[in-house]
């Protein structure tokens, strides 16, 4: 097991180090689309305005994406808090692959290709249908659909799941008539391929954490047995169930495409299933669905017999799922390990939407412990409903737990992830967004005081933007868009603003000081371990303190 060396200047920090990831709170313009400006936060200012703050670049090639196009999320920006270095990550890998071919040369492309041909059956293509590269990418379909029809493959069907959530949240149209346009080009007298079945992300078959597995139930009736309200395209669909419920892509209904009253797409024996998302959180369970022989979760009524494989392995220790077209970023060397190997107890506390942040990804896309006895990982369970409902969502338990933690004696090293700002701001609700970041500043209101009773210290920051972007701009005038209602047009993805890095201490600040410099949230690690009274292995990016 690896170790870290003892620092010769510096012991560590007294009491615990804590870190607080403020999720979704980034660093943005002080105006009236940014809900952490506007919300009332006397704790957060009063730590910007008297303890050292820095800004971390928490997107695009700071976090191991293609391109500072790219907007972080979660996943990656806890890879990069957790192990210290910036990884090539899903976007950039499956890409890689399709360019150089490598994909397409893999076995598992090949089996699907043969099991569908074998079989003369369809091909079928299930996942989050947009351009927002979190979770996938709408030209990842693309170039497998026309890589399928040169593999003689007869049939393809695809099974969109709107996103609305890392693009524009009324934007699906914008991807649908295209893409119709896409495969109209590609249909021959060989060829054949369809979008069978649709629906809102936040409503079917993306659930994560298993905190609501009626979702990919409602995603199993859809896009494998066909059970459903009928359409005759999907821009019919999007169209009507829009103008009847109100609901924005997201939260969109249940579709299935249907021609002489019958299903267009449903999964049968001998077919071939990829599911695109590159990203695992929301994939690992319709990947179960597919996959496992005893399954309890619901009833699948019937599980075709097929070839299934998702685009990246999901969780490696579990191995979900059995097969996968791309491997998953090789994490290594992750602060977790050191900090084992090194004898310290930590612990790990969030609510479920963001748990499996803190423990999974945090340490290296790992399921398990590296140590059962060194290592505590704590899930306060989240509530099933609408996070704008209840914007505070777990905020205080949570608190109410780690000052448990924080009080007990036991850890050295504490690590929290609070959700409201990511969580309620992709709902695009200003209002609530907004208390939820007045709820996140309570509990640090109630945090202080305690990390200080025990002479600890604190490093708080965030993963991504997102509360600190709620409404849509015009890109090159930076003007906020607005509706044909006349209200400002809702922004529910993440942003490309910087988040903040706080250095609370209010004990051994005198032992080092806080450099200045263009820092990413894999910078952290070694800032952390530094404090912690240790150095930080050469492989992982720079501290951003120096000790005295």
């Amino acid at each position: 097991m690896i170790s870290l060396k003892k620092s010769e200047k510096f012991g560590g920090v007294e009491g615990p180090l804590v870190t607080i990831v403020m999720d979704g709170i980034g660093i943005g313009r002080d105006d009236a689309e940014n809900a952490v400006y506007k919300a009332n936060t006397p704790t957060l200012s009063m730590l910007m305005s008297k303890y050292p703050t820095l800004t971390l670049k928490a997107h695009g090639t700071a976090v191991g994406l293609p391109s500072d196009d790219d907007m972080g999320n979660s996943e990656v920006g806890h890879n990069a808090l957790g192990a210290g270095q910036v990884f090539a990550q899903g976007a950039k890998l499956v890409s890689n692959s399709i360019e150089s071919g490598k994909m397409f040369a893999s076995e598992t492309w090949k089996k699907l290709v043969e099991n569908a041909v074998k079989n003369n059956g369809t091909l079928h293509f299930i996942g989050l249908f947009s351009d927002g590269n979190v979770h996938s990418h709408i030209d990842h379909l693309k170039a497998m659909i026309a890589k399928a029809k040169d593999e003689k493959i007869s049939k393809v069907r695809v099974h969109i799941l709107l996103d609305g959530r890392d693009v524009g949240e009324t934007s699906a149209l914008d991807y649908v008539i295209p893409f119709e346009a896409f495969l109209s080009e590609l249909r021959d007298a060989d060829f054949d391929a369809k979008i069978a079945s649709g629906g809102g992300r936040m409503n079917i078959t993306m659930d994560r954490y298993e905190s609501d597995w009626s979702m990919v139930e409602r995603g199993w009736q859809t896009h494998v047995l066909g059970n459903g309200r009928f359409f005759a395209s999907a821009e019919e669909a999007i169209t009507t169930l829009r103008k009847e419920t109100g609901a924005i892509d997201q939260d969109i209904l249940p579709f299935v495409i249907a021609e002489d009253d019958k299903a267009v797409g449903t999964v049968e024996d001998g077919d071939s299933v990829i599911f695109y998302n590159f990203r695992g959180d929301r994939a690992i369970e319709i990947s179960k669905a597919f996959d496992s022989e005893e399954f309890d979760k619901f009833d699948r009524v019937r599980r075709p017999d097929v070839m299934f494989a998702g685009m990246l392995e999901y969780d490696g220790d579990l191995h979900i799922p059995k097969n996968y077209l791309v491997a998953p970023p090789e994490i290594s060397n992750t602060m977790s390990e050191y900090l084992v190997g090194s004898g310290i107890y930590s612990a790990a506390i969030s609510e479920t939407q963001k748990y499996g942040h803190v423990t999974y990804f945090w340490n290296g896309n790992r399921s398990g412990k590296f140590n059962e006895e060194l290592e505590t990982f704590i899930e306060i369970p989240s509530d099933v409903i609408p996070f704008e409902q209840r914007p505070w969502m777990k905020c205080a338990e949570i608190t109410d737990k780690l000052i448990e933690l924080i009080r007990s004696g036991k850890y050295k090293y504490i690590r929290v992830n609070y959700p409201n700002g990511d969580m309620v701001g992709h709902t695009g609700n200003i209002d609530a967004t907004q208390i939820s970041v007045e709820a996140l500043d309570l509990q640090l209101a109630r945090l202080l005081p305690v990390i200080d009773e025990v002479h600890g210290a604190a490093i708080i920051t965030a993963d991504h933007g997102n509360a600190d972007e709620m409404f849509e701009t015009d890109k090159k005038s930076g003007k906020i868009k607005f509706g044909s209602d006349g209200h400002p047009k809702a922004k529910t993805s993440h942003t490309l603003n910087p988040v903040p890095c706080i250095i609370y201490d209010n004990y051994t600040a005198d032992k080092y000081s806080v450099v200045e410099g263009a820092y990413g949230l894999s910078n952290v690690a070694a800032t952390t371990v530094n404090m912690l009274g240790f150095e930080a292995p050469s492989m992982w990016d720079a501290s951003m303190i120096e000790v005295k």
